[in-house]
């Protein structure tokens, strides 16, 4: 069955790191638009591989999220220093994460000079070369104005950046006018329009939301540990209640896109050292909607259900909807129970991690009082130490992945000296 489209999976992905940092996101959207449109024009490519240069063109600043936080307001600050730092890292990010490693590469050179991008023998290098000439002029278009000349670029043509660009940029421009439909966002219907070739396979799709997951670090690294350990959890509860294997695969998207919405919650709050005032617990509760809101119409109506009741209790004292027992479905069961347990077993700002015999006394006083369901806390505590094994080797691969990049970027960093 298919629970999200893969034209769905790209809109998704673009609204969460749009909540990370809607400046380097709308950014992004904009320089695969001129991508686009430059190779269309070309006739080079097939609309479904075109598909698919949007989606890394609207990505190729992914690894800014995590190299240039302080900086990526400030988009000409950001355009105008050393920019190798941030395509390592997103092209380390899309090679081992994405499911589409061979583009990967697009974002290492998008920054690199024209003339030494000639001696690389790549076969996308005229897409890294495309959107280094789109990214500037995005940024210099928007810093500069009604004084901003696309053609003050000629003056690199040939050395930084490529002549046979700029003029199908020139071109295209004429012919499509596309700085005016920037500017007035007109452009984002064509790049909603061209998504609809996406095609990826429902291994890839998963690849992709994995992938999100990862993204959930730029924000804060424990967010993925705690969204790795909820999945670990529903996964094994689930296998235990021999549910079919339709809700089962339900349950896992549930509990990958349950906490979306937390990456829009002020980390200062999220980290207090501190019990949080009662506008702040308003604050906080506010990330269900927020999931919800980008995720209705984007992932399958039954899913989203099961995601956005992982904060409601059988007695009604949860949120956002006040469901009771008999609203609660086995599926929103499992994912409250492993949401509850993940926040548990996982260290916090204020607080260490509970043992064991916290854990279990916690769910089953949970239990008597009728906020989780009875049989789901029975075979969570009859298989813990099973589960949590499972758990413990999961969390180590989501830490080796990390160790990974880290490593291949200090090596590839030294490489180019930075």
């Amino acid at each position: 069955m298919e629970y999200i489209k893969s034209k769905d999976i790209y809109l998704l992905m673009r609204d969460i790191l749009k909540l990370i940092n809607p400046t380097l996101m709308e950014h992004g959207s904009r320089v695969a638009y001129i991508v686009y449109k430059m190779l269309q024009e070309e006739e080079k490519y097939e609309e479904f591989e075109l598909a698919d240069i949007v989606m890394i063109a609207t990505m190729h600043d992914i690894g800014a999220y995590k190299t240039e936080r302080n900086r990526i307001n400030d988009m000409l600050q950001y355009e105008t220093r050393d920019s190798m730092a941030h395509s390592i890292y997103g092209y380390l990010f899309f090679k081992y994460l994405s499911p589409e490693p061979d583009l990967s590469k697009v974002i290492m050179y998008h920054c690199r000079d024209y003339e030494k991008l000639q001696t690389v023998d790549y076969a996308y290098k005229d897409v890294a070369a495309y959107i280094n000439i789109a990214e500037k002029i995005d940024i210099y278009s928007n810093t500069m104005g009604a004084q901003f000349d696309p053609r003050m670029f000629q003056k690199q043509a040939g050395t930084k950046l490529s002549a046979a660009g700029l003029d199908r940029f020139y071109q295209c421009d004429a012919k499509y006018n596309m700085l005016e439909k920037l500017k007035n966002d007109a452009y984002k219907a064509e790049l909603d329009e061209i998504a609809e070739y996406m095609i990826f396979s429902n291994e890839n799709k998963k690849k992709f939301l994995d992938m999100l997951i990862y993204c959930l670090g730029f924000v804060r690294e424990g967010m993925v540990l705690d969204t790795v350990t909820t999945i670990c959890i529903c996964e094994e509860i689930a296998s235990r209640l021999f549910l079919p294997d339709h809700e089962r695969e339900m349950i896992y998207y549930a509990a990958l896109v349950h906490d979306l919405g937390m990456i829009a919650i002020s980390q200062d709050i999220v980290m207090a050292p501190r019990k949080l005032k009662p506008e702040e617990i308003k604050h906080v509760r506010t990330h269900v909607g927020i999931a919800q809101e980008k995720l209705e119409h984007r992932m399958d109506a039954d899913i989203v259900s099961i995601a956005m009741a992982h904060h409601e209790r059988g007695d009604m004292s949860g949120y956002p909807k006040r469901l009771g027992e008999q609203k609660i479905s086995i599926q929103q069961g499992v994912l409250q129970v492993a949401d509850v347990v993940s926040a548990l077993v996982n260290k916090r700002s204020y607080r260490e991690a509970a043992s064991k015999q916290q854990v279990l006394r916690f769910l089953n006083e949970e239990a008597a009082k009728k906020r989780f369901k009875r049989q789901i806390v029975t075979v969570l505590s009859d298989s813990y130490d099973e589960i949590m094994e499972r758990v413990k080797q999961e969390t180590a691969n989501i830490l080796k992945m990390y160790q990974t990049l880290n490593m291949q970027y200090q090596q590839v960093s030294k490489k180019y000296k930075i």
